[in-house]
């Protein structure tokens, strides 16, 4: 089987896969008239109907017209290692010290092995707070939309509501 044919099979089964999540969640109509399901649902066949098409043109002589590969021949593996770390953070903490703190803590870690990946990799203090200012800047606005605009519990480093 040539690699695009798994790309494409791959993609149906995951979009069966989310498919198979969606039937979990409950339909019941909320605002406007659409339930809880209806976004994973779109989601389910927008990737089926992506999944149709890899597959026809794997089937069809394979990706035609690809260009050849930019960058380097493997994965940066330093870089992989700073944003798992920070994923992995996230998830562990945001119960702990709230959204805003952990998603905070994540773009860091992420930024860090983003420009590590480039090359660039500054373990100064000053990009440090950088990328902690410019992620807390990003992170307490979603926040406070969740939480105070469409009032979805996110969890909170104190009981306020705004932290």
């Amino acid at each position: 089987m040539k690699p695009q044919t798994a790309i494409g099979l791959g993609t149906l089964a995951l979009s069966g896969l989310l498919a198979a999540g969606a039937t979990q969640i409950s339909s019941d109509a909320g605002y406007a008239g659409v339930g809880p399901n209806f976004l994973p649902w779109v989601v389910a066949v927008v990737l089926a109907l992506c999944g149709v098409f890899l597959l026809r043109e794997a089937l069809t002589s394979g990706f035609r017209d690809m260009d050849e590969p930019s960058g380097a021949a493997t994965g940066h593996w330093p870089g992989f290692v700073w944003v798992s770390v920070g994923v992995l953070l996230n998830a562990a903490l945001i119960t702990t010290v709230g959204f805003i703190l952990s998603c905070t803590l994540c773009f860091m870690l992420a930024a860090q092995g983003f420009t590590s990946a480039q090359g660039r990799l500054d373990l100064r203090p000053a990009a440090w707070l950088k990328n902690a200012l410019i992620g807390f800047l990003i992170a307490a606005p979603v926040y406070w939309m969740f939480t105070k605009l469409l009032a979805i519990n996110l969890p909170g480093l104190t009981s306020t509501g705004w932290l």
